[in-house]
């Protein structure tokens, strides 16, 4: 059987550490994953995705990353079920991680954090609004600053607000 999960978003909040009584580092947070379409009102809606990270990983997960950091992760489904106090069952469905990569370097996720923050009802809009408030529509190493990240959301141009592209036939591949 194949049980195998990668997803990119943002933290919602910081990750919650915590230990266990014989030691082990658990992180525990959530992940707002985009999806890749937009709802009737063209919006584009987010998933909110329960992760847990042991051990090392856990740990530095919780000394570099921050609510609003976009993160990957690698890892597999699991559910798991307790009794509360109310005598009923609660199932949980969440990924338990075995990997994570920061996504974005620390300068851009404190300029991010800078203008605007992050916002529980989209994932990536805020970042796609720092991306535009930063005039970063860097091509071909255009861009005024180095630190600046290029506007890859889909609905933006990626040769500005030109209305004619100028390309010679040397530049054409046949």
């Amino acid at each position: 059987m194949i049980n195998n999960v990668v997803l990119v978003g943002r933290l919602t909040r910081d990750p919650e550490l915590r230990f266990t009584a014989n030691g082990s580092a658990v992180a525990t947070f959530n992940l707002a994953v985009n999806r890749n379409f937009t709802n009737q009102s063209g919006e584009r809606e987010a998933d909110f995705v329960n992760c847990v990270i042991w051990r090392k990983p856990a740990e530095t997960l919780a000394n570099y990353a921050k609510k609003g950091t976009l993160l990957g992760v690698v890892g597999r489904i699991q559910t798991r079920n307790y009794e509360n106090q109310q005598g009923q069952r609660v199932y949980v469905t969440e990924v338990v991680c075995d990997n994570f990569q920061l996504l974005e370097s620390r300068n851009a996720s404190e300029q991010r954090q800078q203008v605007g923050g992050f916002g529980n009802q989209d994932a990536g809009n805020n970042f796609n609004n720092f991306s535009q408030n930063q005039n970063s529509q860097s091509f071909g190493g255009q861009s005024s600053s180095k630190n600046e990240m290029p506007n890859f959301d889909r609905d933006s141009d990626p040769f500005g607000s030109s209305s004619q592209i100028d390309i010679s036939d040397d530049d054409l591949p046949f």
